[in-house]
């Protein structure tokens, strides 16, 4: 079970559970449905682990060549492709159609263009592309859009604003990341930007271009309505430090300023999320 578990990838869908209940939060209007709260998120969960599960299917072979993946279920031999797969098959099912009708038909739909973005259109090209990452970045940040979706029944601008602020974030974290394991990124096969422009500008100047387009989106949501006064100070205060980061990854391109970006990201999205849902305006 053990092995089942962690083909969901249930670290990071942590995030996918945790930015759909957001969405969900900041859409509603009046008294939480928590059963649909509870359908949404779980619905989500599954469709993300689904997806995950194929994901890795496609990729066990290069997984096999990287360090940290090489123990994953399937490149160790530890779990059948075969059952994989229809285990993959069965939650992504399970959670379209918990969609569907614990939620309402839209969610659903947002969550099949998310499983279709990540396992036909990113995974594959992941071994092609450096652009991988951007495309990566779409499914990455559809969770609080289908949050969004269960509360309003609705793809109104607010929902596609808390999209761009998981959308834009996710570059520079991944960017770091990527710098943090390029070589063996450059083993598997993988032509993320820091293996196909290795001497880091590229990466850097990245992180930097996205990390100043997030700023002025996070404030964003204090002129649409979503959030109050205080999330517009904390807002700014993160976002000049999520730049500050991501100019000194770029400055001298070392594996503890990259280290810092990727763990500062991890401070700014939940400390965000978490202010813009507590100031929520009804």
């Amino acid at each position: 079970m053990g092995d089942y578990l962690q083909l969901t990838k249930p670290r990071l869908n942590m995030l996918v559970v945790f930015t759909t209940a957001g969405g969900y939060w900041l859409g509603v209007s009046g008294q939480v449905d928590t059963g649909v709260l509870l359908h949404a998120v779980m619905g989500t969960a599954l469709v993300a682990g689904g997806s995950a599960v194929f994901n890795q299917l496609y990729e066990r072979d290069v997984d096999a060549l990287m360090e940290r993946t090489r123990s994953r279920p399937l490149p160790d031999g530890r779990l059948a492709p075969a059952r994989a797969f229809w285990f993959g098959l069965l939650q992504c099912a399970a959670g379209l159609a918990q969609l569907a009708f614990g939620a309402n038909p839209l969610a659903a739909l947002v969550a099949f263009g998310t499983l279709v973005t990540y396992v036909v259109l990113y995974t594959p090209m992941k071994r092609r592309s450096s652009f991988a990452t951007v495309v990566g970045a779409v499914p990455g940040a559809l969770p609080p859009v289908i949050g969004w979706a269960a509360a309003t029944n609705s793809l109104s601008r607010e929902g596609w604003l808390l999209f761009a602020i998981v959308f834009l974030w996710q570059m520079p974290h991944f960017l770091a990341l990527a710098w943090l394991y390029r070589d063996e990124y450059g083993r598997a096969g993988f032509p993320v930007l820091p293996v196909a422009e290795p001497d880091g500008r590229s990466t850097g100047r990245q992180a930097v271009v996205y990390a100043a387009a997030l700023l002025p989106v996070s404030l964003a949501p204090v002129v649409t309505g979503l959030a109050g006064g205080a999330y517009f100070v904390v807002a700014l205060l993160l976002g000049l430090w999520f730049l500050w980061l991501s100019f000194s990854f770029a400055r001298d391109l070392g594996r503890p300023s990259a280290r810092r970006l990727f763990l500062g990201s991890l401070v700014y999205l939940p400390i965000i999320w978490i202010v813009m849902m507590a100031t929520r305006v009804s």
